[in-house]
């Protein structure tokens, strides 16, 4: 096998084995800690634009599964892993992971310490990096080559991941029972319509809302409040995606004339939580290194239970910042950041981890039933 080189923004040079693409990739270089769920990691919307570092060792070990995609395509720049299993055991596998990788043209590293890697990160913060693959030499680390690392940013995130939510999940039932996905165990969403914004939405969090009986309607990230009031729909729903929250100024304004309207209940989750508070005048703040895997636990505060979670974000609302009409619903147990805000005068709250988590786990999983309840107000 070829070789690959990452090359970090400050002139760390890691050399591993190439797999996936040959070629070289700029990305925003961070780590998630998820021991599974690589698969729903790499079909995640949220990854736009970076760089993603497994933590657990061994990565591959059931290939791909197309029917549990969070979206139709590869959304990360690039992919690293300490081990890359190149023999797959399951009855589901269509394809080995470095298939995918060449598949969806996305160049990737192996071999090489994650842990120092990660190390890097968790000391330094988030920082641009470069994988070179499918060369035996590594370019001249000089100062315009690791320029060009650093000046490379994530721009308009949410418009360069649209059309890409798979069909499979919704196809907007008229009769939701008969849904593949609809469940008697849940609270009873028969007869409602939501309105799904697409900011990059994973898929589960459409079979979340069709197995409580919802009727969906994927909805693009720059539909207007006017339009979804002329929709009549009983709820909606704001999706996850990637980039800087604040950069989406004219989604965040119609988000406010969607609160200020008071009869539309509104749940947020990760980059719809986010802009959520930021049209009800909060701000956000980029993390040092961000939150990303499947094991985050969270506190709610009006319990005071704890639930273990899965995250990936790379900003955060200030928790000072949280207006006077809301207030904090979860922290995170392990920096105390915001997690949660559940608002006072408008039927809406918002949580930063991620409820309809495919890989697991699932324990926020009733907050869909939360959010059916609302629509029955």
């Amino acid at each position: 096998m070829k070789k690959a080189f990452l090359i970090l923004a400050d002139g760390t040079v890691f050399e591993g084995t190439s797999i996936g693409a040959e070629g070289s990739v700029i990305g925003e270089t961070v780590f998630t800690t998820g021991m599974t769920g690589y698969l729903e990691t790499l079909t995640d919307p949220s990854y736009y634009g970076q760089i993603v570092t497994q933590t657990f060792p061994l990565i591959g070990n059931y290939g791909m599964i197309p029917e549990d995609y969070e979206s139709k395509k590869c959304h990360i720049r690039g992919y690293i892993v300490r081990e890359l299993c190149e023999t797959p055991s399951n009855f589901r596998c269509a394809l080995t992971l470095d298939e995918f990788l060449k598949q969806q043209n996305i160049m990737g590293i192996c071999a090489i310490d994650t842990r120092r890697l990660t190390k890097i990160l968790r000391e330094a913060g988030v920082m641009n990096g470069m994988i070179v693959s499918g060369t035996d030499t590594c370019p001249p680390i000089d100062e315009k080559l690791l320029s060009e690392i650093k000046n490379y940013r994530i721009e308009n995130a949410v418009k360069n991941v649209q059309n890409s939510m798979i069909d499979q999940p919704l196809k907007n039932a008229v009769e939701p029972e008969k849904s593949a996905f609809y469940t008697k165990d849940f609270a009873d969403g028969r007869g409602k319509t939501v309105a799904l914004f697409d900011f990059g939405a994973k898929a589960n969090i459409q079979r979340e809302l069709e197995r409580r009986g919802c009727t969906v309607k994927v909805v693009p990230y720059n539909t207007t409040f006017e339009q979804i009031k002329e929709m009549k729909v009983d709820g909606v729903m704001l999706s996850n995606g990637p980039g800087d929250p604040a950069e989406n100024t004219g989604v965040i304004g119609e988000i406010k004339k969607l609160c200020d309207y008071k009869k539309i209940p509104v749940f947020g989750i990760c980059l719809g939580h986010q802009m959520l508070a930021l049209a009800n005048g909060a701000k956000t703040v980029k993390l040092k290194y961000g939150h990303r895997g499947g094991n985050h636990p969270v506190k709610e505060l009006k319990t005071g239970r704890v639930y273990i979670s899965s995250q990936n974000h790379g900003y955060a609302v200030e928790n000072q910042s949280v207006p006077a009409n809301a207030e904090l619903s979860f922290v995170n147990c392990n920096d105390g950041t915001c997690e949660g805000i559940s608002y006072k005068d408008i039927p809406a709250f918002s949580v930063q981890f991620h409820p309809e988590a495919c890989g697991g786990p699932h324990d926020t999983n009733f907050l869909f039933d939360r959010f059916i309840k609302m629509l029955s107000r």
